[in-house]
């Protein structure tokens, strides 16, 4: 699957002191597909999904992207090739309106600020924000302050943070927590609007949802990797079945 794939995992592990959170994890994220990553509470999803997006170092093993070892890099150097991960919404600046959270986010990824750089620098930042408003549907409420935001118009905004540094491979955490279905549905049409041109992983529990929007499905269990297949080899797994999907998940 190597070819195909953009962020690929070899003996990937991590160890907190004594204990064994993620164990020789070989998973592939194919390129321009949805990768749903799942599994009972305490799998190792959330350690995975912090060392391929540059949260934690691993213990051992390799996390390739674009065929290139990047285990070492730092979490920012993640956002320069190419991953990005969603914010959580306490990393929002409830108090700057919508339109000022993404420049800041996107004006941090190019430089620090002083007194000379160029206002027309300025305006590139702003029209850059203006663009991604308009893709996750936010530019009708560039001008409230994020903190008045809806939770499902607070994690579209998240959304558009984390594209700020345009990436090729775009994780979100749990994207459609706490939400009522019609704002699922929101998200989902975002996720799979945005997936026209980079590759998504994503970590959620709606398994009905994940079903019927994954190319792939990574199962979780225990550290280490249970499965990874389409939905239908996933449905069929009989492992994965007693497992995970057999405990009334929905």
């Amino acid at each position: 699957m190597t070819g195909t794939s953009l962020l690929s995992t070899r003996n990937l592990t991590k160890k907190f002191g004594a204990f064994t959170a993620n164990k020789d994890v070989n998973v592939d994220f194919q390129r321009g597909k949805l990768t749903a990553i799942i599994g009972p509470n305490g799998a190792g999803k959330s350690t995975f999904f912090n060392m391929v997006s540059g949260g934690f170092p691993p213990t051992s093993g390799e996390i390739l992207f674009d065929g290139k070892n990047i285990v070492g890099l730092k979490q920012h150097q993640f956002a320069k090739i190419g991953i990005s991960k969603s914010f959580q919404i306490t990393n929002l600046f409830p108090a700057l309106s919508v339109l000022e959270n993404v420049r800041v986010a996107v004006q941090s990824l190019h430089s620090t600020y002083d007194l000379w750089t160029p206002r027309s620098k300025h305006l590139e930042w702003v029209e850059r924000a203006e663009s991604l408003l308009e893709l996750v549907g936010l530019q009708d409420r560039r001008t409230e302050s994020a903190g008045n935001l809806a939770h499902g118009e607070q994690r579209s905004l998240e959304i558009a943070l984390a594209l700020a540094c345009d990436p090729k491979l775009l994780l979100l955490d749990e994207p459609t927590a706490g939400m009522s279905p019609e704002e699922t549905r929101m998200i989902m049409n975002l996720i799979l609007k945005l997936l026209e041109h980079r590759t998504i992983g994503l970590v959620e529990h709606k398994m009905k949802l994940i079903m019927g929007v994954s190319d792939s499905i990574i199962v979780l269990h225990q550290g280490q990797l249970l499965a990874q297949g389409t939905p239908d080899d996933i449905r069929a797994n009989e492992e994965v079945k007693r497992v995970y999907l057999g405990k009334g998940n929905h």
